[in-house]
């Protein structure tokens, strides 16, 4: 489990990040999101033993970032993408990994099984001994992906893991990320690609050099949103319009074309009457559904009412 408590980090005057507390389970996939600026890289940072806090405190497995023992113990037992790739340019691909895999004691064969498989599945095999200063930036990027696995840590932090990256890649990443969490690692994911977040991640956190608001995005969503059902009809009288929000759990009903949208409490024990207060009154119901808001919703409301 990772957990801080008032992690703060200041760069002179500058404030990075403030008062960040959280926990995070084991085997979850959490996601940092916020504006440039907005501190996640130097939490990221900072969790991972590469920069001291200002005040405040971490703990990854009951090892405690600030002490210097176990700060190194922290870093024999996670990975990290950072921002710039950072490889050797003159190696090519397999060795890049190899290198990397030989300073945590990986085996010779397990390495060697583990490398192959990486770049195998990321289609990069054929190209293993080439230069990797030849390579395109999304390549590169790959590379440094699979480099902050290769070792098999148990919490992987990734900073913008798909940026650059074309669609087929990152889907390819996406999945490489689900498996890590399928067996049981922590992954911690900066990244401003909020419909990734969205997919993947089990929580999330929007900082804007501060905590604004941690939760799943659903539930996120759903905390900020009136919810609103959304019934595709041929007809309706005017006069049951009025009936209709007068009905209990509905605070509002809007009539746009052929589409009633109420707004509900409890949309799974409101609908069932809702629906059959239309259907007794002969009114033709083609289609119902819910009015979804995404994380990128939730984002804009949150990170623009912190402005």
């Amino acid at each position: 489990m990772i957990v801080s408590k008032g992690l703060t980090k200041y760069f002179g005057a500058v404030k990075a990040i403030e008062d960040f507390t959280v926990e995070i389970p084991d085997g979850q996939i959490f996601g940092l999101l916020g504006p440039n600026g907005a501190g996640k890289t130097t939490t990221m940072r900072m969790l991972c033993c590469l920069i001291k806090p200002t005040k405040g405190n971490a703990w990854i497995d009951d090892l405690e970032i600030g002490n210097k023992d176990d700060a190194q113990k922290i870093r024999q037992m996670i990975g990290l993408l950072p921002e710039v790739p950072g490889l050797y340019e003159t190696l090519g691909a397999y060795k890049n990994l190899d290198y990397y895999a030989q300073f945590y004691d990986v085996p010779k064969a397990k390495r060697e099984e583990s490398i192959k498989k990486t770049l195998t599945d990321l289609g990069l095999w054929e190209r293993r001994n080439e230069p990797v200063g030849g390579f395109s930036k999304g390549m590169k990027q790959k590379i440094a992906i699979a480099r902050s696995f290769v070792h098999e840590p148990k919490y992987i932090f990734l900073d913008e893991p798909t940026a650059s990256l074309d669609p087929e890649a990152a889907k390819t990443v996406r999945e490489y990320i689900l498996e890590l969490k399928a067996r049981g690692d922590t992954i911690l994911i900066n990244t401003h690609n909020l419909s990734e977040a969205e997919r993947i991640c089990d929580s999330v956190a929007l900082v804007k050099n501060k905590m604004v608001k941690i939760g799943n995005p659903k539930e996120l969503a759903r905390g900020l949103f009136t919810r609103k059902i959304r019934i595709t009809i041929d007809h309706i009288a005017n006069t049951l319009l009025n009936e209709l929000a007068s009905l209990k759990g509905v605070s509002a009903v809007e009539l746009t074309k052929n589409q009633l949208i109420l707004s509900v409490q409890n949309p799974e024990k409101q609908n069932p009457m809702i629906l059959s207060f239309l259907l007794a009154h002969g009114v033709n119901v083609q289609f119902v559904s819910e009015e979804e808001h995404s994380l990128e919703d939730v984002y804009l409301k949150l990170i623009g009412e912190d402005q």
